[in-house]
């Protein structure tokens, strides 16, 4: 399969992350912390758990409350939030209330934080977690990703429910 094929529209599990974006958020609905995210898969592993794997970059505000917590969502939204999307990626929860500045409405769900606007909410409990190790890494990759910041964690949520 080429590049140009898994973008295919019948291979959408391969490019839904890259296409719609999501977030993904961590804490309770009194303390957490939401970021864009771009990178992500969907699979099965240890048996047949479904899991979800995200990579969040240790400077994003986010990377510490996914660190911090035993669960997490990643939310699908509709073109009509890629604005706030675009914000939410752009600005941190360190400097502000970064939800307050988009129309997204923070609920509570199962150990976590949604958002109601959601098309898809994927709650995650943790199974997983590491950083990336850059001497196991393609050099190339390596030195035009993170020529200029750490390598991302990479989070492995097993599905517990789908809203």
């Amino acid at each position: 399969m080429n590049k140009q094929d898994y973008k295919n529209e019948k291979y959408e599990a391969f490019s839904m992350f890259g296409k719609k974006w999501a977030l993904a958020t961590a804490g309770t609905i009194d303390n957490y912390n939401t970021c864009t995210i771009a990178w992500g898969s969907l699979g099965e592993v240890w048996g047949t758990r479904p899991v979800i794997t995200i990579y969040v970059n240790p400077l994003r505000y986010t990377s510490d409350y996914l660190l911090n917590n035993d669960y997490f969502t990643v939310t699908f939204f509709s073109e009509d939030y890629k604005k706030d999307l675009t914000y939410l990626g752009s600005h941190s929860g360190r400097d502000e209330d970064k939800v307050a500045h988009t129309s997204l409405t923070p609920i509570p769900v199962n150990h976590s934080v949604g958002f109601k606007e959601a098309q898809q909410t994927f709650i995650c409990k943790k199974i997983y977690w590491n950083q990336f190790t850059l001497d196991r890494m393609d050099q190339k990759i390596a030195s035009d990703v993170y020529s200029d910041k750490p390598p991302h964690y990479e989070f492995i949520g097993e599905v517990i429910d789908v809203i």
